[in-house]
């Protein structure tokens, strides 16, 4: 598991310390986040465990990071310190999708489909996590970033916080998330941002269609937000929340195949001339 810190005060934090606790949160990852492999860190307090994941390539994420995020989520789900899990990055993007670097480096169907199927591992173990999962979306979300956050259970966000499927532009298609976005935003609106894979959508359109719960204007308030909300869901029976989530998840069982059937596509496209051009001017 990443590194955990417990806090032995047990009582609620002021709002003063938790902006206190939040500032030294991001100078300690801002510093750290020139690991050019990433990062993934837990803290937990009251019950709450703070998942922070970080790269220097605006977060996007290699096949190693990917890996580590799913054994992060598998050990919070059967952590019995955890109640709720709020997943958060640093820097000003939130998730710039799947890396490039790494995708310019698949030569051959197997390492393209393991590659992908990293993000189906992740969703998965977002899907079967024992914990309700908070995303809090501080800034811009592309490809895989928009499925992460379309696979917590409930999401805030900042204004800044635009979405972007861009995959069809660089010759693939968002096969493997397509799923987690559809349950969020409905087929419809996953038609739109596929098939527009230039054009960002606002933080208000995802919150119109169901990705966002609620969006703040500044970041102080999208922390102190996220922050209540997971402290009141934290007092809560946390059986009672696990067989909720069980609910909220219901007819997703499929997905143990269908994600990774989706991978396999993606995995035969990254081979494309099509796709390597494409990524090689993105890169430029």
């Amino acid at each position: 598991m990443a590194n955990i810190l417990f806090y032995k005060n047990k009582k609620q934090l002021s709002d003063n310390l938790f902006s206190v606790f939040l500032s030294l949160h991001q100078i300690h990852f801002t510093m750290n986040a020139e690991n050019s492999n990433g990062l993934i860190e837990t803290q937990i307090e009251d019950k709450i465990a703070f998942l922070t994941f970080s790269h220097p390539a605006s977060n996007s994420f290699p096949s190693l990071l990917l890996q580590k995020l799913t054994n992060e989520i598998d050990a919070l789900s059967i952590n019995n310190n955890v109640n709720i899990i709020i997943l958060q990055s640093t820097g000003k993007t939130f998730c710039a999708g799947a890396s490039f670097d790494e995708l310019l480096s698949i030569n051959d169907f197997e390492t393209g489909k393991k590659f992908f199927s990293g993000f189906a591992n992740v969703i998965n173990a977002m899907r079967k996590c024992s914990k309700i999962i908070i995303g809090k979306i501080h800034g811009k979300a592309v490809g895989g970033g928009v499925g992460l956050a379309s696979a917590c259970d409930y999401t805030f966000a900042h204004q800044d916080a635009s979405i972007k499927l861009s995959e069809i532009a660089i010759g693939i298609g968002p096969f493997v998330i397509e799923p987690a976005v559809s349950r969020k935003i409905g087929r419809n609106s996953t038609t739109e941002l596929t098939l527009n894979p230039t054009d960002w959508k606002s933080a208000t359109w995802a919150k119109e269609n169901g990705l966002y719960a609620n969006v703040f204007e500044n970041q102080e308030d999208l922390n102190k937000n996220t922050f209540a909300f997971a402290q009141k869901l934290a007092t809560y029976n946390p059986e009672a929340l696990a067989e909720i989530k069980k609910i909220l998840w219901e007819n997703t069982e499929n997905w143990d195949e269908l994600l990774y059937e989706r991978a396999a596509i993606s995995g035969k496209l990254v081979l494309s001339d099509f796709t390597k051009k494409a990524l090689n001017e993105f890169k430029k």
